[in-house]
């Protein structure tokens, strides 16, 4: 074979449509729009949805469900996964199990706030692990089979709900106090 003989497959390319050159190409004049309204006009067209003024159907239909903007998307490992990573030699007993180090197991994918253990499965190994998050019973038993796990601080949450006028209010009762203490009240 040489370079001249190669060629595509039969009808691997196509030409796009000329319109507007004449009466013979069988698009001239209207160019395949049809006569008059918005849609043969240049720049002209009808908005996605638009129903010619009936209700559009995405407002006829009832809104359901609920997004939480404050939901958390961890990774979700289980024990048992970790056992049998151990097991295979994926993942090393004597340095500290992290994230990443799941993630070049391929135990887990890439997530937006990290991982979180599950205490789903059976764990033997002695494993140093750090987690975004862990569940109660997934803690006890890591810690049962001679392990740690090493959690975030958590955040400090504000007083009164997080309102502004309830921190104050308390600590003008505070102040009251001790202005009532002072005078010997």
């Amino acid at each position: 074979m040489r370079l001249n003989e190669l060629s595509d497959n039969a009808n691997a390319t196509k030409n796009r449509k000329r319109v507007g050159r004449g009466i013979g190409s069988g698009m001239g004049k209207t160019s395949t729009r049809g006569q008059k309204g918005q849609k043969s006009r240049s720049g002209g067209n009808v908005p996605v949805g638009f129903e010619g003024g009936q209700m559009p159907l995405y407002r006829r239909l009832p809104k359901r469900g609920f997004n939480n903007p404050f939901s958390k998307d961890f990774a979700i490992i289980n024990l048992g996964a970790l056992q049998a990573a151990v097991d295979k030699g994926t993942i090393d007993v004597k340095s500290a199990v992290t994230s990443e180090v799941l993630l070049a197991a391929g135990l887990v994918k890439k997530s937006r706030h990290g991982v979180r253990l599950l205490a789903s499965g059976e764990i033997t190994a002695k494993l140093n692990i750090n987690a975004a998050a862990a569940s109660k019973a997934a803690i006890a038993a890591v810690e049962g089979a001679g392990g740690s796990v090493t959690l975030p601080e958590p955040k400090p949450k504000l007083e009164g709900k997080g309102k502004a006028r309830h921190r104050k209010m308390k600590e003008r009762q505070t102040e009251l106090t001790k202005v009532g203490e002072d005078k010997g009240e």
